[in-house]
């Protein structure tokens, strides 16, 4: 097809069922456009994917389709942002963190430019894609660079809080997305501070610290960890860099085992930064860091995926009892 889809068409329509999450996305850009804010905006084909043609559609004059082409894309952005501009530019994670971590680096946050990186479709939310769509790494990639705030956001209500809160935030950001079919977890409106977690509860015998698309499933055991009489406690933990070192060393002080969950190889991301915090501290709670552990992921359906990786309610429910047992 040639040219934008129509709004009223149903193709547009479909497309925006399948993910109705990420027109948060699209909608909390074109907001603070309206607010009079500087924000450009660009993707590299994947407008349809990720939601943004309802900008580009919106202020198509702030629009920037790059093609295939995702290098160029960030040092782009890290040009307009030379120029007094707040670019925020999208493609899938796993392109955006790997292909692209020398312009990140060295472009972006070696400049400390105020680009707004999105990676979308993070984790094993691109199933059938295959391994080399899937975005296992990003997180440990992008927490080792310095200087580059690093966000997983929850759901759709929550990434429109942190992408308005961004415009006050000095430092580039990477932030990390699902597919836009993650559960909702917040209302709209909700409270967002980088480097601030949000604790849904305290307990003395678990805490688990989730971030991104785990939060909901982490949720969803969470309460059924409390309805059998377990004393658990669940911490979103939004931001991975600057992570929330209170709300950890606090977490561990009242609680016998840490439990991170994250979509992601167990080295390097939210576990790994938990841990560097818990060893600095010389804490006693004891850590098990949950997510992929260090092997190329399957392919798959999504839902599949998460079930064998026991990343959904049922499998972070079993994997809390037998940390307990």
């Amino acid at each position: 097809m040639n040219g934008p889809i129509d709004p009223n068409s149903w193709q547009y329509r479909q497309i925006n069922a399948r993910a109705p999450g990420l027109s948060y996305l699209a909608n909390a850009l074109i907001n603070l456009v309206e607010e009079g804010h500087p924000i450009l905006v660009g993707t590299a084909d994947l407008q349809y994917s990720n939601g943004l043609v309802r900008f580009a559609q919106r202020f198509p004059e702030r629009f920037t389709q790059f093609g295939i082409s995702e290098q160029n894309m960030v040092s782009a952005a890290a040009g307009m942002a030379t120029t007094g501009a707040m670019p925020f530019v999208a493609t899938f994670a796993s392109f955006l963190a790997l292909l692209c971590c020398e312009q990140i680096r060295t472009d972006v946050a070696y400049s400390a430019l105020p680009v707004r990186l999105i990676g979308h479709h993070a984790g094993i939310s691109l199933g059938f894609y295959g391994t080399s769509h899937h975005a296992t790494e990003d997180l440990a990639i992008m927490r080792s660079i310095a200087d580059l705030t690093v966000v997983a956001p929850a759901d759709g209500p929550q990434l429109a809080a942190a992408v308005k809160a961004s415009v006050n935030h000095a430092q580039p950001i990477y932030f990390r997305i699902g597919r836009g079919q993650e559960p909702v977890v917040y209302e709209d409106g909700v409270d967002f501070q980088f480097g601030k977690a949000i604790v849904h509860g305290e307990g003395s015998d678990l805490t688990i610290i989730a971030c991104g698309s785990m939060v909901h499933p982490s949720r969803e055991a969470y309460r059924a960890l409390r309805a059998a009489g377990k004393s658990v406690g669940l911490i979103d933990m939004h931001t991975i860099k600057p992570l929330d070192t209170k709300a950890v060393l606090a977490a561990a002080a009242h609680s016998r085992f840490i439990l991170t969950i994250e979509e992601h190889n167990i080295l390097g991301g939210l576990g790994g930064a938990v841990a560097e915090i818990l060893a600095d501290a010389g804490s006693p709670a004891r850590l098990i860091r949950h997510g992929i552990r260090d092997e190329y992921s399957l392919i798959a359906p999504p839902t599949h995926l998460y079930k064998h990786y026991r990343l959904d309610p049922a499998g972070i429910e079993a994997t809390a009892l037998e940390a307990l047992g």
